[in-house]
């Protein structure tokens, strides 16, 4: 029951984090927003928002400072996993579309693969080097169109859309031991005002001039559905990783990207040209037999591989 709680979690998680691509390239072509002033609103009223429902539940929501300990992970975790996702997805977005940044995205398990490689000091076995190449070729049809001559994105979305697939790397590693002490929702919801916290002081938005833009009612609307939808993703997809293995995760995660697509199709007719849609494939195709070839290899092997990625 717990397996089939977990993947419904994962699915559920994947498609409404697919949805939220759209949705943030529309609200910041139709209103302007800046990433850093949409990123600083819906991360900090998410988790007020968040923090709120758990201490009408009971929690207490500051025991975790109690021990200092965990402020440290805390707040390394805010700034560079919980508000790094959300500004180089939102950046890269900006500068692309939400397809390609969400694909991008998807470059998480090879930095994965070569962050343990560098770490054991020993290349990675045939399987996982197959398995990136050939995510690689997928990319390169991704980025170039399938022609040598030029990028078919900008440098600027490439680049963010690197950092998108780092971050998130990065979100999905470093938490393990905060969530599993105090609790999936509690983590979240103090990463994403502190991390939301930290962009209000690098690029103060208080006095910015975009708090005009919501005297649109439906500027006001589209950040209640960012803040609803995508808080509701990042809790669901790491409530997942409770019930099954990160194999699976990985797999069913591949919802997100094809959700993003047919969103895009019939809200702004946007494909991907052929060359393009093949690569987006061959990178989900070789994600998922990355995922399932790892998962058949001796439980010893596994066991060191899973220690090294989550320490």
């Amino acid at each position: 029951m717990n397996r089939v709680k977990g993947i419904a979690m994962i699915i559920s998680g994947a498609m409404l984090w697919g949805a939220t691509g759209p949705l943030m390239q529309w609200s910041l072509g139709t209103f302007g927003f800046s990433p850093e002033f949409l990123s600083t609103v819906r991360l900090i009223l998410a988790g007020l928002l968040l923090l709120g429902f758990l201490r009408l539940r009971g929690v207490q929501v500051t025991s975790i400072f109690k021990g200092r300990i965990w402020v440290r992970p805390l707040l390394i975790f805010a700034v560079f996993g919980m508000l790094g996702v959300q500004y180089t997805f939102v950046s890269a977005i900006e500068a692309s579309d939400a397809v390609v940044a969400t694909l991008l995205q998807f470059l998480a398990p090879v930095y994965i693969i070569l962050f343990v490689s560098l770490r054991q000091k020993k290349f990675p076995p045939v399987y996982q080097i197959t398995g990136m190449a050939g995510t690689l070729v997928g990319l390169f049809l991704l980025l170039t169109n399938g022609s040598l001559d030029k990028l078919a994105i900008s440098g600027e979305a490439l680049f963010w859309g690197l950092l998108v697939g780092l971050t998130f790397m990065f979100y999905t590693l470093y938490p393990a031991r905060l969530m599993q002490e105090w609790g999936v929702m509690l983590v979240v919801g103090w990463s994403m005002l502190f991390g939301g916290a930290f962009m209000g002081l690098v690029k103060p938005i208080f006095l910015s001039s975009e708090w005009a833009k919501f005297q649109d009612v439906r500027a006001i609307w589209a950040m209640i559905a960012i803040i609803i939808v995508g808080t509701v993703a990042f809790v669901l997809f790491l409530s997942s990783m409770r019930f099954i293995s990160p194999v699976e995760t990985s797999i069913l995660s591949s919802v997100e990207p094809l959700t993003a697509m047919i969103i895009s199709v019939f809200w702004f007719q946007q494909l991907l040209a052929p060359p393009q849609l093949g690569g987006a494939l061959i990178m989900l195709v070789f994600v998922t037999w990355l995922s399932l070839a790892g998962n058949i290899k001796p439980k010893k092997k596994n066991a060191g591989y899973s220690e090294s990625s989550a320490s």
